[in-house]
């Protein structure tokens, strides 16, 4: 039996990583991230968010995470499903159209594309959205930024957006649940909308 893929994904300072990781152990699913994932996929992960590297212009920042991803499904996520483990990964697909279709404005379509390619079709069966206000956020993100958590006002607003849209315009695939409050309140909230939609979290 193939096993469920989960992405859990919302704008920086939403606390994701952290529910992706919480998720993924009430599920016993195995933990992955994106970009990163694999040896390959860590190593764009620091050319694509390093502050103090070379910045890539928009579309090589869209194709190197596409590739870091076409890796990470080939290497990690493909073959866990495949032996029937969940897989939860914080951030896939929809983090590039937001943030580089959107955010970026380089074209949803163009950069799902470009995705599908790199995944080879596949799709998470349920993204979770995490949604935050923007004081919480703010917070949350007080410290180190990376390149693109450097990105301004305007494109972390054009990042939520986008979230939002695609969760209206998908509502079977995509649950929008409310990140704020504390850690073990989110969690419990990111469970019972996994359990509603696929059962079993």
């Amino acid at each position: 039996m193939r096993g469920r893929l989960i992405a859990v994904e919302g704008a920086d300072g939403t606390g994701k990583s952290t529910q992706a990781r919480l998720l993924a152990d009430r599920l016993g699913a195995v933990l992955t991230r994106e970009p990163g994932g694999t040896p390959l996929g860590e190593m764009i992960r620091s050319m694509v968010l390093d502050p103090g590297g070379e910045r890539p212009v928009d579309r090589a920042e869209a194709l190197l995470i596409a590739a870091a991803r076409a890796q990470h499904v080939a290497e990690v996520v493909r073959p866990a499903l495949d032996s029937g483990s969940d897989v939860v990964t914080d951030r896939f697909i929809e983090s590039s159209v937001a943030y580089q279709g959107y955010g970026r404005g380089l074209g949803a379509a163009e950069v799902a594309a470009v995705s599908a390619f790199a995944t080879d079709g596949l799709a998470a069966d349920l993204v979770v959205v995490i949604d935050v206000d923007d004081g919480t956020a703010r917070e949350r993100l007080d410290g180190v930024l990376d390149r693109i958590e450097q990105a301004g006002e305007d494109f972390r607003s054009r990042v939520i957006a986008a979230y939002r849209d695609m969760a209206a315009s998908d509502p079977d695939r995509l649950v929008v649940v409310d990140g704020n409050g504390s850690v073990e309140e989110v969690a419990d909230r990111v469970s019972v909308a996994v359990a509603d939609r696929l059962g079993g979290a």
